[in-house]
């Protein structure tokens, strides 16, 4: 890693912890799905969707990356001072553009396709870090210009900021024709960013303004809800409040307040107390006390969930994606969703979100740095350039024991078949059913589980991995509040590709409970590493069947409708049936490993109960049944080995 991007990383870091070969076409809309097959898969659905029968892409199966780094057109870049966009009630939207230029800084003349960013992390001070926003050197250099845009309420932009609400979406339009009718401007334009910035894209590239051509978002999220901000019904307590007090700190880093103080400082008043009285602090305070209106699914979350739209985008889109990122769980689906309607492709790399910012580790198996990938992408789709963007494998996964990058045609993947493991009081986890008898097994509900494990490092988008710490690679220590079931050694190597559920037969004697499922791979010497994990409050466990995913007629990832009315009460000493959710993922357990299921009532830093729910689950009994009657399972999307 270079000087520059060591430097960025760091202080990326800072900023979280400080606060949270085929031809192109011009006319994308008419470029046919991928011809695809019935699959064993079903999809998952949505809040307004039932499950349907998947389908698998059939074609570009034996593709394989290749280079793509022509020379720059031009030697500079030229950032141009902030301009503001008047939006149709008045609001200002602060915008900053950069342009090919000479060597000696001059903006060149002429139009060129547009790359646009929409941020909420102020294009000041994040104009030098393209994961915050800042145009990337390399692309401008391309023949790209870059339109940057605080959206609503952060940076120098005027307004109420309320992530992702009605008003900022209808804002994007505003924004997309803006960057359109410039004279910079060709009139094409590419929706690029990281996080917020590529959710932004997304959502804008359902719009469907004829001027987008393509898209390419990095670790966009899915659904705001089930994602990361309400796991299993449980709120985040690590990312999410450094998250908002990040972009807090940034609305109101506004240097205008001290140059032009009439014009500048009450936008920066103005921050303060949407932030205080209006948004962020209200959103986490009634979050933590269990404010219906965000505690439980409904309309605030349906409205910031890209998933419920993707289905609306007409335009090449290229999603990148970490199997540690925040948003691990949808980046696969939301791939899922564009190849019925347009050319897309999927790229999970091993990385967390800071990681998957930068493209971490890249170029490795042939697979290049992101932003020549992005530059192809553009080039084929927004340039509409013959260079072979459509031949890219369709699939790329870094797949855990196998350590490396490995493509495939589709996701889900088309050859994963379902196999269920039953745990047993032994300890055992196998295909063999239990016993009548088998006794139970038992747990503290202790809220700390988790405390110092890989989740530590995913739910801090990676900040916490700057600390070398042996439990952020070793799930031992984690485990020792868990349960724990293991296979055998594996005699053969077995390969896992897509979501898991988890059936537990649990009871407490409290009046809740949590439960958090965690996959390992136990090596020869007793070494767990995390996989993936899943969370779950034991009141929310009500499926709408006709919205989960199946393989082979098995349930495999829950839809659980997370609404107050579909709340049942935990009632004491009772045993209930508990489907989990457990996040996608992609790993070869080796042979003579182990595959490890553990289960405890907490993971601290993936999720806290809100207060009301939290009271009732402390100091209660976690027990697991795993009986003929009551048989605790896991199923798993198994992949025959290659």
């Amino acid at each position: 890693m270079s000087i520059v991007n060591i430097g960025r990383t760091i202080l990326l870091a800072a900023v979280v912890f400080a606060a949270g070969c085929g031809g192109g076409s011009p006319d994308n809309s008419a470029v046919p799905p991928n011809p695809t097959a019935t699959s064993n898969w079903s999809t998952l659905g949505s809040r307004d969707a039932a499950a349907v029968e998947g389908s698998a892409i059939t074609t570009n199966g034996n593709a394989a990356w290749t280079a793509y780094d022509p020379p720059a057109a031009f030697a500079g870049i030229a950032r141009m001072p902030v301009q503001f966009i008047t939006l149709r009630d008045g609001v200002r939207l602060a915008t900053y553009v950069t342009l090919p230029a000479d060597a000696a800084g001059n903006p060149a003349t002429g139009r060129f396709p547009v790359v646009l960013v929409q941020t909420p992390y102020n294009g000041v001070v994040g104009g030098q870090i393209d994961g915050l926003g800042g145009a990337d050197p390399y692309i401008v250099g391309h023949g790209y210009a870059t339109v940057v845009v605080d959206v609503r309420g952060t940076g120098q932009s005027e307004g109420v900021w309320e992530a992702f609400g009605e008003t900022e979406q209808a804002d994007y339009a505003e924004v997309t024709e803006w960057a359109a009718t410039q004279a910079f401007s060709n009139g094409r334009i590419g929706l690029y960013g990281v996080s917020y910035l590529a959710i932004a894209a997304v959502l804008t590239a359902a719009q469907n303004h004829p001027a987008v051509k393509a898209a390419f978002p990095i670790v966009p999220i899915g659904d705001g809800y089930r994602d990361i901000v309400f796991t299993g019904g449980q709120v985040n307590p690590t990312f999410i409040p450094l998250w908002l007090g990040l972009i807090t700190a940034l609305g109101v880093t506004n240097p205008t307040a001290l140059t032009d103080p009439a014009n500048g400082l009450p936008t920066v008043l103005e921050h303060l107390s949407n932030a205080a009285l209006r948004f962020q602090a209200p959103l986490i305070l009634g979050a933590l006390a269990g404010n219906p209106d965000t505690a439980y699914d409904g309309a605030f979350w349906r409205s910031r969930s890209p998933l419920e739209v993707l289905g609306r985008v007409r335009v090449p889109t290229f999603v990148v994606g970490g199997n540690r990122d925040l948003f691990q769980r949808s980046e696969p689906m939301s791939y899922e969703v564009l190849k019925r309607n347009v050319p897309a492709k999927l790229l999970m790399g091993p990385w967390t979100h800071l990681d998957a910012a930068f493209g971490a580790g890249l170029p490795r198996d042939g697979v290049p740095l992101l932003n020549q990938i992005q530059l192809r992408w553009f080039d084929q789709y927004v340039k509409g350039l013959d260079v072979g963007a459509d031949s890219i494998p369709n699939v790329t996964q870094w797949v855990y024991g196998a350590e490396r990058y490995v493509t495939a045609r589709d996701w889900p993947h088309p050859d994963a078949r379902a196999q269920r493991l039953y745990l047993h009081a032994n300890g055992g986890l196998s295909t063999d059913s239990p016993g009548a008898t088998e006794p139970v097994s038992r747990a503290l509900q202790v809220p700390i589980g988790g405390l110092c494990s890989a989740s530590t490092v995913q739910w801090t988008a990676g900040a916490a991995g700057y600390i070398p710490l042996p439990c952020f690679e070793n799930s031992n220590a984690s485990d020792r509040l868990a349960i724990v079931y293991e296979t055998a050694p594996l005699a053969a190597p077995m390969v896992l590709n897509g979501p898991i559920q988890a059936d537990i037969w649990m009871e407490s004697t409290a009046g809740d409970a949590g439960l958090s499922i965690r996959v390992s791979d136990v090596d020869e010497r007793g070494t767990a590493r995390t996989l993936t994990n899943g969370l779950q409050t034991a009141s929310l466990r009500a499926v709408d069947a006709s919205r989960s995913r199946t393989l082979d007629g098995q349930m495999i990832q829950p839809w659980h409708p997370y609404t107050q009315a579909s709340v049942q009460p935990l009632p004491r000493g009772e045993p209930v049936l508990v489907p989990v959710e457990v996040f996608q993922t992609s790993a070869v357990i080796a042979a003579g490993h182990r595959l490890r299921v553990s289960v405890s009532a907490s993971n601290l830093p993936q999720g806290v109960p809100p207060l009301p729910t939290l009271l009732q689950s402390l100091a209660g009994i976690l027990t697991i049944h795993q009986d003929a009657a009551r048989p605790s399972s896991v199923v798993l999307p198994v992949v025959p080995n290659p």
